[in-house]
């Protein structure tokens, strides 16, 4: 019985063995197509029309694309945190600047007299339509950075 038994096992390596022998056969067969093509397509193609180098570099940015995402949705919050804390900062200084010039009794300087603070608010109504218009929001409401921040949030929420 043990002699029968040893003959399948052995009848079973040899199957196992030819699979492995076709499978090389195979990879070997498909490592000299893909030279040959390479070959070919080095010669016929120009550098960065090279339809395999193309393959790759469409592969690898599919690859890093995910990652790109996330930083550029990293970098969208900070911008925002950054713009939320320059605005506090700015008119919160401005105030101050127009309670100080009005105890002393100079002439409280006009927002639009003062082409530096009218060149921020540019900056901040410019950040706000662009937000707008990558979150579907037609821009006719209220700009305050609240809602800005909450158009950014569902930007960010949705594209993920």
């Amino acid at each position: 019985m043990s002699h029968q038994g040893n003959g399948d096992h052995q009848h079973h390596h040899q199957a196992v063995d030819g699979l492995v022998n076709l499978l090389t056969k195979a990879n070997n067969d498909l490592t000299v197509v893909h030279n040959r093509l390479d070959k070919e397509f080095r010669q016929v193609y120009p550098d960065n029309a090279n339809p395999m180098k193309l393959v790759a570099r469409i592969k690898k940015i599919q690859d890093q694309l995910p990652s790109l995402k996330d930083q550029c949705q990293e970098l969208l919050s900070a911008k925002q945190d950054l713009i939320d804390k320059a605005r506090t900062t700015i008119v919160g200084n401005r105030a101050s600047s127009q309670r100080l010039q009005a105890s002393m009794g100079i002439p409280v300087t006009n927002d639009s007299d003062d082409p530096a603070y009218t060149n921020f608010n540019e900056v901040i109504d410019e950040w706000a339509l662009q937000v707008r218009s990558k979150t579907g929001n037609d821009g006719h409401e209220d700009s305050d950075s609240e809602d800005i921040n909450k158009m950014l949030f569902s930007a960010i929420v949705h594209g993920t």
